[in-house]
């Protein structure tokens, strides 16, 4: 009998910490289900309908996030590089491409739980279309890292791994045509501090 209980106790340990790990990981990885990548961009452009599945809401909920509807726009979020090298705050890096038709959009760079991280001294943390310098052929290129650079520059101070925020607002990217197909701006690793 006490052989039989200290068995059950065990698969119930067992089933609920697997159960409640294996959440916890789908929740803390920056693509999982439901999700689309661009490039080293990712988004889930269903995460503000009602088709959004079940992880996209509870990893809104627990961010504290409000999804944008499908109507409003779409965000994508990048954590590694074009080569696949986790993003890391101590390092700088070139964003060159074209930027979907949108109205409005905004870059900062984030931690692990999405929260803008604060610039050094006096510059801002996050930039917006409507400040940038653009190219005559429509090419956004931002520099993003510790040191100052001409033109476009998203600064970034600390160690650690970081992660990109690019939101689109009122584009027919979030409404329209598959959101696999739009042209992003590509991450490029410049150097790293040591």
């Amino acid at each position: 009998m006490l052989r039989t209980v200290f068995l059950v106790t065990v698969v119930l340990v067992i089933a609920l910490g697997a159960g409640a790990g294996s959440v916890w990981l789908m929740l803390e990885q920056t693509r999982s289900v439901g999700s689309v990548d661009v490039g080293a961009w990712t988004a889930f452009p269903k995460a503000g309908t009602p088709e959004a599945d079940p992880y996209s809401r509870a990893r809104a909920a627990r961010l504290g996030e409000l999804s944008l509807g499908q109507a409003e726009g779409i965000v994508f979020i990048a954590d590694q590089d074009d080569t696949g090298a986790p993003l890391q705050r101590q390092c700088s890096y070139r964003i060159v491409g074209n930027v979907p038709p949108v109205r409005f959009f905004t870059l900062y760079a984030a931690d692990q739980t999405r929260r803008i991280l604060p610039a050094p001294g006096r510059f801002r943390a996050a930039l917006h279309s409507r400040e940038l310098l653009w190219s005559n052929d429509e090419v956004v290129e931002i520099g993003v890292g510790p040191h100052a650079e001409p033109g476009n520059w998203l600064p970034v101070s600390g160690s650690g791994q970081m992660l990109l925020i690019l939101a689109l607002f009122d584009t027919p990217v979030s409404t329209g045509r598959s959101v696999e197909d739009i042209p992003l701006p590509s991450i490029e690793k410049i150097g790293c501090d040591v």
